[in-house]
This record gives C-alpha cells, sequence and structure tokens, in this order.
C-alpha cells in the first residue's frame, strides 16, 4: 500500500482500486501550519521566486515530509509547470506518474489515460467501477451539502469549499470521510440560516489565503458556489467513469467552464463573481475571458503565498461589495 501524491484531481478511483492511499499533495500543502516555511525550502532548493507558490509547495511536501511515495502528476490540462515539478522530483529520487486530460476531451483518448494508469497500479476496470459506486455515494452527500449552502443557506463558504476540495483525494479515507460528512450535514440541517445581502460565486483555483471566506462573511456576504471545488467533487453522475471524468470541467478549454458558471450563476441567484487568480500562473489570462462572457460583475483576487489577505486585497473586495449593493 503506497501513499500516492497527486497534483491536482485525478481518476482516484484507480488509486484506491489498486489499494493504495491517495494524497491530494494541495490540500496537505495549505493545511500545513508552517506553510509558507514550505515555500521558501523550494526556493532554498532552487525554484525561481517568480513560480507559482502552489507548486513550490507540492514539492517541498513530496520532499521535506518524506511520506509520499510515488507522484501521479497531470501533465496536461492543470499547471504549465508540472512537466518541471516532476523533474526537480526525479532529480531527488520520487517515483512519478504522468496522466494527461486531451484538450479537446476526447473520449478515446482520455479512456487510453486510464488504461495505462489502470496497468500502472495493477489493477482492472472491474474494481475500478466497484470504488466508483461506493465513491458515487459520498459524493451525493457532498452535494447535499452543497445545496445547504445555497438552497437552505444553513453552511457557510469556507465549508463549502473545504468539503468539496477534498473530495480529490476523500482525506485518504473514504469511510473516515464519509462519517465526517455525515455528521456535518446533521449539524447543518439544524443550524440558524444565513441571512447575508449578498451572494457571491468563485471561480478560478481554490485560493492559497485562508481568509478569504471569513473576510466576505464578516462584511454581510456570503459565498454559494466554488466553482472549481464543486468541479472536484463530480457533481455529473453518470455510470461511465470515462464520461465522469470528460464532464468534469477544470481540465479542458475554459468556455465549457463558463458554461457551468452561466447555469450555476442563474440557479443560485448570484449578485457578482470573485475571481481568484494565482501569481505567475497562465490562467491569470483567462480574466479577459472571464469578464468578455459572464454578465455580471467581476471582482479579480490575485495571491501569491499562504496566509492572510492583505490590507489592499481587503479594501478592493469591500468596494466590490459596495459596489454590488
Amino acid at each position: 500500500m503506497a501513499r500516492i501524491g497527486m497534483t491536482t484531481t485525478v481518476p482516484v478511483e484507480i488509486i484506491l482500486a489498486a489499494g493504495h492511499i491517495p494524497v491530494d499533495l494541495n490540500n496537505i500543502f495549505i493545511n500545513d501550519k508552517e506553510a509558507t516555511r514550505l515555500v521558501e525550502v523550494a526556493e532554498d532548493a532552487g525554484y525561481p521566486r517568480n513560480i507559482c507558490g502552489w507548486i513550490k509547495g507540492l514539492y517541498s511536501v513530496v520532499v521535506d515530509r518524506g511520506d509520499i511515495d510515488m507522484v501521479l502528476a497531470v501533465t496536461q490540462g492543470d499547471c504549465s509547470n508540472t512537466h518541471a515539478l516532476m523533474e526537480t522530483l526525479e532529480l531527488v529520487g520520487i517515483e512519478t506518474i504522468p496522466f494527461a486530460y486531451p484538450f479537446d476531451r476526447d473520449y478515446d483518448i482520455l479512456k487510453l489515460q486510464m488504461d495505462k494508469l489502470i496497468t500502472a497500479l495493477g489493477t482492472d476496470w472491474d474494481s475500478v467501477m466497484a470504488v466508483k459506486k461506493r465513491l458515487d455515494q459520498v459524493r451525493g452527500k457532498v452535494a447535499e451539502l452543497d445545496r445547504l449552502t445555497w438552497q437552505e443557506n444553513t453552511v457557510g463558504g469556507f465549508h463549502n469549499h473545504l468539503y468539496q476540495v477534498s473530495c480529490s483525494d476523500f482525506n485518504g479515507d473514504v469511510d473516515a470521510f464519509e462519517q465526517d460528512v455525515n455528521q456535518f450535514i446533521m449539524q447543518a440541517q439544524s443550524a440558524t440560516e444565513y441571512t447575508e445581502d449578498l451572494r457571491l460565486g468563485f471561480i478560478g483555483v481554490p485560493p492559497i489565503v485562508n481568509d478569504l471566506y471569513d473576510h466576505f462573511e464578516k462584511m454581510g456576504a456570503r459565498v454559494v458556489f466554488n466553482e472549481v471545488q464543486r468541479q472536484f467533487a463530480m457533481p455529473y453522475h453518470v455510470d461511465d467513469l470515462v464520461e465522469q471524468y470528460r464532464r468534469y470541467t477544470y481540465p479542458y478549454g475554459v468556455f465549457r467552464r463558463i458554461e457551468d458558471i452561466k447555469e450555476e450563476i442563474e440557479k443560485r441567484n448570484l449578485d457578482g463573481i470573485v475571481h481568484y487568480v494565482q501569481s505567475f500562473c497562465f490562467r491569470q489570462i483567462e480574466d479577459m475571458i472571464f469578464r468578455e462572457k459572464l454578465d455580471i460583475p467581476v471582482l479579480t483576487i490575485e495571491g501569491d503565498k499562504p496566509g492572510k489577505l492583505d490590507a489592499r486585497t481587503k479594501l478592493r473586495m469591500d468596494s466590490f461589495l459596495e459596489m454590488l449593493r
């Protein structure tokens, strides 16, 4: 049983079917009490300062902690720096396995990538599909938590983010994660309803800053839609595993993401969109497309290293809320 680090969401069903433990390196990094130090560890090793903080964090989680046996890296459909990350990990003796999402969502190519991963990890399709059925049950409960957020208004933006983003690896223990979700849903069903006057959507990669949701709620607004995190939770329920990962919007072109965002803007009655972009990330370019295609006010926030929001960003957030009002 190996601990397999993941650079982003991959067909986790295959890892679990092979009897291994999936570990989303992003979640380990951002929840580390010394996340800033992990960025510095990568810079001390030679990573440039003008490289995404997430990539540096992933490198250090693997090298500094020493409990990851191999890394499953998404070489197409995520970060453009992943190739170099793999090479620097191989330099220090970490085995890496590539996985690529086809940009055009080609079914046959995606299935081939899954076939290769199944072979590499030593499992089979029957075992994988059995795991899928188990995970679909848990994902259904996380979808209910999401519904409680935007429809019943009893879940805050951060917990909506947390449980959905955790569906990338189910915290390495599906049963324990399900129990945690069950308990949280029970609490949410009897919780006091939020009464904020502004409803926001959050699009883009999960934030590297840790107090964004809290600050919005202090200012009388609440995030009721987390775009990419919701995609990590696989909201489209289909029997075909390949089709499930074809419908997962994040690794492909931005326009399919925009279709999904527009649907949720209307369904969740959003007042504005917060687009989070990571410093030095190619996805910053997509901001111009979102602003052109989304018929709703958009605030773009940029983050660099782990920590709290800076005063300038808080001022821009507050001004955005006042403008919406």
